[in-house]
């Protein structure tokens, strides 16, 4: 009989002592990054009281992240990829610092509303640019970590990882932000950045693994956008989960929800940040142990409209616990998306193309996260909190149509 396949296994055949170090720098990290959201988006609805505020907030991440994207996908390749994490985190620091200073009570009493407001703007704005080198730069540097025939479990520890602190990071700050007040809450995310940045030096720099000799840095990058476009079913997979999430992500608008509808202070918020993670994380490890083996491009089509029905029954709950089930039942879906994905990725990008392909697909994410919170915003404002929820739960569902009937090739995927 054949050993049981089971998480715990998967640790223990993926994990060598560098891996260790890496993704106890990477949970400490995220959770502290994955807190300023909850707060930031609380803060910014409490000063105030605007729903296209916490669109401009994911705007004003977007923008760097996006215009960054591509140029950092090169030096990412061309880099000492450890010593260009290390920048980033330490940069993050110092920016989760200046965060606490611009949302705390001392700034409130000493400037105006909007002083405060473009303050965070700007300093969102800083976060976004080192996002664009930092986000490529882990997932490249991860395959430096393992031998080439883990990376694919390695992945999904990785991706199991980010979602334990993706949960909990939400989670905590919302609990914080309700019994304490925002500068003691911001306290953690200078602490768990901080720590992440001193664990991860327990890891020796990797040889860089792409000499680009005298190439320019945009032949590079069409290089990397080129290689994409040939592989139909990773730029498919990344298109679908662009406009899907661009439509259907109400995660800008949950301040709003925890306020106005759900009445649940901070700490509902936190949980209903947390909720999707969640979902996202019981998805991944469950197809860590049960993986998909067949109609994988299908499967992604069926995923991607349940995560649009979920949002349409948040939209129209007015119970906290359905909420929170819509939610968390949306993160079931879009793990299972996630997996999908990740799985392209990994199967068909070589070595010295992984931090571009990062890079194009950073750009795909960014454009469904953030360019989703910043329409979330204006749709909002232009036509209400919950109308605007349903509009985009529809357009979600319409778009997996188009695609259904427009792409065959993804709907007959398979790997």
């Amino acid at each position: 009989m054949s050993k049981r396949f089971s998480i715990k296994n998967i640790f223990a055949t993926v994990i060598n002592k560098e891996f260790s170090w890496f993704i106890m720098a990477r949970i400490l990290f995220i959770s502290g990054l994955r807190m300023t959201p909850v707060l930031l988006g609380w803060r910014l609805y409490e000063i105030t009281g605007s729903k296209l505020a916490l669109g401009i907030l994911g705007l004003a991440e977007v923008i760097p992240a996006i215009a960054f994207a591509l140029p950092a996908g090169v030096k990412v390749d061309k880099s000492n990829k450890h010593k260009l994490l290390s920048t980033c985190m330490g940069i993050y620091f110092f920016l989760m610092a200046g965060l606490l200073v611009v949302t705390s009570h001392w700034m409130q009493l000493n400037t105006s509303t909007k002083i405060s407001e473009w303050c965070i703007y700007a300093l969102v704005f800083c976060t976004g640019a080192v996002r664009a080198f930092a986000g490529a730069a882990f997932n490249s540097f991860l395959a430096q970590l393992v031998p080439g025939a883990l990376l694919v479990k390695a992945v999904s520890v990785n991706s199991m990882i980010w979602l334990i602190a993706a949960v909990t990071g939400p989670a905590v700050a919302g609990v914080l932000m309700g019994y304490t007040n925002i500068t003691i809450a911001f306290i953690p995310v200078c602490v768990l950045v901080g720590i992440s940045f001193f664990i991860f030096q327990k890891i020796k720099p990797k040889p860089v693994s792409w000499q680009p000799g005298n190439t320019k840095t945009w032949d590079s990058v069409k290089e990397g956008l080129r290689f994409v476009l040939k592989q139909k079913a990773l730029f498919g997979a990344m298109s679908l989960d662009m406009f899907a999430v661009l439509f259907g992500g109400a995660v800008a608008l949950l301040p709003a929800f925890a306020n106005d509808i759900l009445h649940v202070g901070p700490q509902g918020l936190g949980w209903l940040v947390a909720a999707t993670y969640l979902g996202n994380f019981v998805a991944i490890a469950w197809l860590t142990s049960h993986p998909l083996i067949a109609k994988q491009g299908k499967i992604l089509l069926y995923v991607v409209a349940g995560f649009g029905l979920c949002i349409l029954v948040f939209a129209i709950s007015k119970n906290f616990w359905l909420s929170f089930a819509a939610l968390f039942a949306s993160g079931l879906f879009d793990g299972v998306s996630v997996i999908i994905r990740g799985t392209v990725v990994q199967l068909f990008v070589p070595d010295e193309m992984r931090g571009r392909v990062s890079s194009v697909n950073s750009i795909f994410i960014n454009s469904s996260n953030e360019l989703g919170q910043f329409e979330s915003g204006v749709a909002a404002t232009a036509m209400g909190t919950v109308p605007s929820v349903i509009f985009g739960g529809c357009m979600t569902l319409l778009v997996v149509i188009i695609t259904w009937f427009k792409a065959p090739g993804l709907r007959k995927f398979e790997y």
